[in-house]
């Protein structure tokens, strides 16, 4: 009897663990497709009968990404890594900052500065996009990695996300930091902004995988081989007159693997950060 009572929990467990494995299976096959594709030729790649993997693997469509002078992925890829890596701690910091204010100070109107944070996430990109490229360039930001990382730093989302992690923060601790002699600014330094790791560490990834993978704000103002990021040198294998697809899938996964690494890192915290920042389904 006790075996026929466990019978229903150990197919759910064994249910759940082919569901995971399916699961994992398709999210890792557009992988295996891209390292398929880049180790190819471009006749194999092209050819109709299906391989499921290259009898001679091409390893010089990797090299040749470094090698070629006018492709400079070289340069792309630290522009890309610097740029992120700017970025993502200044824009988590700022929501940070602008989190805690709207949440816990109170000065007159905090509540028009919060609509005008929720205002923003209500206007498309494609409004804001002209005005921003007119005020960067006036200002001598094009062709120059700040003029692509400025725009990038305000982020009202994760303003809000802070704001409501803020207001859970208990009273009693705000009060303790009161009669150390604690102000508006060492209360967030030294209490909230430690308390709120998990939510710096989410959004900072998020962040960074964001800034990252941006194209079209790059494209318009890098226009300068030297401001090239990765993505913008992944499009130049894709033009009107050429179509280099083992190329492209080669350079698809050496831009894509950064992204798999901190996705890998900060997954739990990720997770972690979303389930703390106040929002419920």
């Amino acid at each position: 009897m006790r075996t026929m009572r466990h019978l229903p929990q150990t197919l759910r467990r064994s249910g759940q663990g082919a569901l995971a494995g399916l699961l994992t299976l398709v999210f890792l096959t557009p992988f295996y497709v891209m390292l398929r594709n880049a180790l190819m030729d471009s006749q194999s790649l092209t050819a109709p009968r299906w391989t499921w993997w290259p009898s001679t693997m091409h390893w010089e469509n990797f090299t040749s990404l470094f090698s070629d002078p006018t492709l400079h992925m070289g340069q792309a890829l630290a522009n890309s890594l610097l740029i992120a890596a700017i970025t993502a701690p200044a824009s988590t910091l700022l929501a940070s900052a602008a989190g805690f204010a709207l949440a816990r100070i109170p000065v007159p109107g905090r509540g028009i500065m919060l609509t005008l944070v929720v205002a923003t996430l209500m206007i498309p990109g494609s409004v804001t996009f002209v005005p921003t490229f007119v005020v960067v360039g006036s200002l001598g930001g094009v062709n120059t990695l700040w003029g692509i990382i400025a725009p990038g730093l305000f982020n009202p989302f994760a303003v809000l996300l802070f704001r409501n992690f803020y207001l859970q923060f208990p009273r009693e601790i705000e009060e303790a930091g009161r009669l150390d002699g604690l102000g508006w600014l060492g209360l967030y330094r030294r209490i909230a902004l430690p308390s709120s790791s998990a939510m710096l560490a989410s959004l900072g990834a998020l962040a960074f995988i964001d800034s990252w993978n941006s194209f079209l704000w790059p494209l318009v103002i890098g226009q300068d081989p030297s401001a090239w990021t990765a993505q913008i040198a992944l499009s130049t294998f894709l033009t009107s007159q050429t179509i280099n697809l083992p190329g492209l899938f080669a350079g698809a996964v050496v831009t894509i693997t950064p992204l798999v690494v901190m996705f890998l890192v900060a997954q739990r915290h990720i997770v972690e950060g979303i389930a703390t920042s106040g929002l419920k389904g």
